[in-house]
C-alpha cells in the first residue's frame, strides 16, 4: 500500500513514545510505502485535492532517525489510506484540514480518521452523547452556572474545550480563594465555553489510555498515575504511564461505544477512563502504542494495520 501521513514536524517526534512513529514502523515493516505531509502541504486546485509529500526512510533511532525524499504533488485519492495525524490544538487551520479532507474523500481519497468525525467529535464534548457513562458535567460559559456547579459538587475540574496534554486544566472547590479569577481567565469573562466535571479521587489509581481500533479494544489501557500533589495524570504534564490490563468495566464502556465510533468513521480512538467514567474521547492524534508494546509487547500498531489491510 501507498500510505499518506498528515503530521506534525518529524524533527519534533519523541520516537520513544509516538505513536505516529509506532505506525510508521509497522507500515515500512510490511512492506508498504510511508508518505509524510504537514496539513499546510494539502491543495486544492481545479476541484481536485493534492499535497506534497515526501516519501520517509527509517534509521536507527535517535536524532537522525528518518530520511525524506524530494516532495511530490500527487492526489490524495492516489494513495490506499491518508492517516490524519496532527495534534491539536483544534484551531482553525486544522478545520480548513478536514474541509480540504472531505474534498478529497469525495474524489476517492480513505482518510483515516474521517474528516467529518473529526469535527463532529471533539474531545472533550463528544463525551455527552454517552450520558450513562460520565460523571456529572456543566458545559457553559456563564461564571455564574460554573460557581453554582462547583458549590453543588464540592470538587470540580475545569477544562478549556480545544487543548490537550492537560494543558489549562484547573481543580477547584468551593472555597478556593482563586476561584473568580480562574472562571474570569478560562471563560473570557462569560465569552468561552469550558467544562466542568466532577472530580473523581479514582484519578490517584490512574487516568486509563483505552485504544479502539476499528471498534474493538486493544487489550491493555495504558494508565497515566499522577505525581504527588499534581492533579493532572496526563505524560505530558509529567504523569506515569502504566500498562495495565483492561478492566471489566473498561471492557464494557469499549464494547458499549465501539460501534457507534466505528460507524462514524473513527478507526482509531483513545477513551480515557478513570474509574468507572469515561471523560474524554480522543478522535485526532491518540496515543499510547508504543508504552503498550514497550511494556506488554502487544503491537497495538499491527492490530491498526491488520484494520486498514482489511479495509483495502
Amino acid at each position: 500500500m501507498n500510505i499518506a501521513i498528515i503530521v506534525d514536524p518529524l524533527e519534533h517526534i519523541k520516537t520513544y513514545k509516538d505513536t505516529t512513529y509506532a505506525l510508521m514502523q509497522e507500515g515500512v515493516a510490511r512492506g508498504h510505502a510511508v508518505f509524510v505531509m504537514q496539513a499546510h502541504d494539502l491543495v486544492l486546485e481545479s476541484g481536485r485535492v493534492d499535497a506534497h509529500a515526501r516519501r520517509v526512510t527509517l534509521r536507527a533511532e535517535g536524532a537522525r532517525w528518518y530520511a525524506l525524499d524530494e516532495a511530490r504533488r500527487a492526489a490524495l485519492s492516489d494513495y490506499d489510506v491518508v492517516l490524519m495525524r496532527k495534534d491539536p490544538p483544534f484551531d482553525m487551520e486544522y478545520l480548513y484540514a478536514t474541509y480540504l479532507l472531505e474534498r478529497a474523500e469525495a474524489q476517492g481519497a480513505r482518510v483515516v480518521n474521517r474528516p467529518c468525525a473529526l469535527r463532529d467529535f471533539n474531545e472533550k464534548l463528544a463525551i455527552l452523547r454517552f450520558p450513562e457513562w460520565i460523571a456529572p458535567t456543566l458545559v457553559s460559559a456563564r461564571r455564574e452556572s460554573l460557581k453554582a456547579f462547583v458549590a453543588q459538587q464540592g470538587d470540580v475540574i475545569l477544562k478549556p474545550l480545544d487543548a490537550m496534554g492537560g494543558a489549562g486544566i484547573f481543580r477547584v472547590k468551593p472555597d478556593d480563594p482563586n476561584l473568580n479569577v480562574i472562571l474570569e481567565t478560562m471563560t473570557q469573562f462569560d465569552a468561552r465555553t469550558i467544562l466542568a466535571q466532577r472530580y473523581i479521587p479514582d484519578v490517584a489509581a490512574g487516568d486509563k489510555r483505552i485504544l479502539l481500533i476499528d471498534g474493538k479494544p486493544v487489550p491493555f489501557a495504558l494508565a497515566r498515575i499522577p505525581q504527588p500533589g499534581e492533579t493532572r495524570a496526563n505524560l505530558a504534564a509529567g504523569g506515569t504511564g502504566v500498562a495495565q490490563a483492561l478492566s471489566a468495566r473498561d471492557a464494557e464502556i469499549a464494547a458499549a461505544l465501539g460501534p457507534t465510533l466505528r460507524a462514524a468513521g473513527l478507526a482509531l480512538v483513545g477513551l480515557d477512563v478513570i474509574g468507572d467514567y469515561l471523560t474524554e474521547i480522543n478522535v485526532t492524534s491518540p496515543t499510547g502504542m508504543r508504552e503498550i508494546a514497550a511494556q506488554t509487547g502487544f503491537n497495538a500498531a499491527a492490530m491498526m494495520f491488520d484494520a486498514l489491510e482489511r479495509g483495502c
